[in-house]
């Protein structure tokens, strides 16, 4: 792992640092693109890119002729927010614990289409998925047209049931927007299962890919439901044969979405190098060290007067992301300036509304030594407010 020494990384949540080997892939991909951009973007880029995009198909229990490159999460869910009509009257149905950015992204689509959003209340701490899934059915009415949900929440690291939501909300007729943001890697995933509609995720996280490498992924009978973004030479919505390989490394339909003038694809190109590096570890061996480092953080932070676990207990429920709520009389910038500079320690403080949190992610490349550090640093903060 390309690790700073003097850093405790506690943030895979936000930028998953690179391996090696995934970070000499990208580098030798940009060389070669430098050096020659023709030849390697007409000539070079189309098996490499099929090759990509099957080898994350795989991975991820999808199918290559539904997966759309993005440059991430959020560009993902822009596409479809911008490109899908929606009839009015009606309204989109949001968890109360969805990502700020992506809260705007709907509220400004249900602005443009004449619907309303509407937020529900997500129990937080359930001691079983039924209760998520219950509170979704309470929700959902007869004027729903789209729910969207994080499979794993920012805040807290709760892994939300997909696949039950999703045939909650297909009964009910609405469409499901799933923002994998946090799952590829971190939790067993397969997309055929959840049956999203279109299911959107990031592959800088968990994976450790380059930044600028995620993806959208096209539900069945959701083919033709978008438009794209930005209209370029990937623009043919009249060609034969849509889903069938082309010869640029895609489909007609793909590139459809996918192709918006030149750009640098090679964080695409090296997320089978990503594969590759956790593979050759074996993902049971790094769910299994992940498991012990989130059982020891729970176990160390749990301990100290003041913080309280804000995750989930049950194994279904959490993934390798783990949040502790703070006292209220933590002030938020100044811990976040304290972590960093007297410990160069990386781990976000989350403001929300019913208070901090402190969020702790762990991948297989921490020690249980940083957590030490980390549960070092909570003590001295607290101890003035307990005085």
């Amino acid at each position: 792992m390309l690790l700073d020494p003097t850093v405790t990384n506690l943030n895979t949540g936000s930028f998953g640092p690179l391996p090696r080997s995934v970070f000499d892939r990208a580098t030798e991909l940009r060389r070669r693109l430098a050096e020659e951009p023709m030849d390697f973007l007409v000539r070079q880029l189309p098996p490499l890119l099929w090759t990509a995009r099957t080898r994350l198909a795989d991975f991820l229990g999808g199918e290559a002729r539904r997966l759309i490159f993005t440059a991430n999460v959020s560009a993902a869910i822009n596409l479809v927010a911008s490109g899908l009509t929606l009839s009015g009257p009606g309204e989109i149905l949001l968890t109360d614990h969805e990502y700020g950015a992506m809260h705007w992204c709907w509220e400004r689509m249900a602005r443009r289409h004449g619907l309303t959003l509407r937020t529900f209340r997500l129990p937080i701490l359930a001691r079983d998925p039924h209760e998520i899934v219950e509170a979704l059915c309470a929700a959902l009415t007869d004027r729903t047209r789209l729910v969207f949900f994080s499979h794993v929440l920012s805040p807290t690291g709760l892994v939300l049931p997909a696949r039950e939501m999703c045939r909650v909300a297909k009964k009910r007729g609405a469409l499901t927007v799933v923002d994998g943001a946090h799952a590829p890697a971190m939790i067993p995933l397969n997309l055929a299962d959840v049956g999203a509609d279109f299911y959107c995720g990031n592959c800088h996280k968990w994976l450790l890919a380059p930044t600028g490498s995620g993806f959208l992924h096209l539900g069945p009978g959701q083919e033709d439901r978008l438009q794209p973004s930005q209209v370029s030479w990937g623009y043919r919505p009249d060609r034969a044969q849509m889903d069938e390989p082309d010869e640029f490394g895609s489909t007609p339909r793909l590139r459809f979405y996918e192709f918006e003038g030149t750009r640098d694809v090679c964080p695409w190109l090296a997320v089978p190098a990503a594969i590759d590096f956790q593979e050759q570890i074996g993902f049971e061996a790094i769910r299994q060290r992940n498991e012990s480092l989130v059982e020891f953080a729970k176990e160390r932070l749990g301990c100290i007067p003041g913080p309280t676990l804000a995750t989930p207990r049950d194994p279904r429920l959490h993934g390798f992301m783990t949040a502790f709520r703070l006292p209220r009389t933590v002030d938020a910038p100044t811990w976040r300036k304290r972590l960093w500079e007297e410990f160069r320690i990386e781990a976000p403080i989350v403001e929300r509304p019913e208070g901090l949190l402190l969020r702790v992610s762990t991948h297989f490349y921490n020690t249980e030594e940083e957590i030490e550090r980390l549960a070092t640093a909570v003590k001295r903060f607290l101890a003035p407010l307990a005085a």
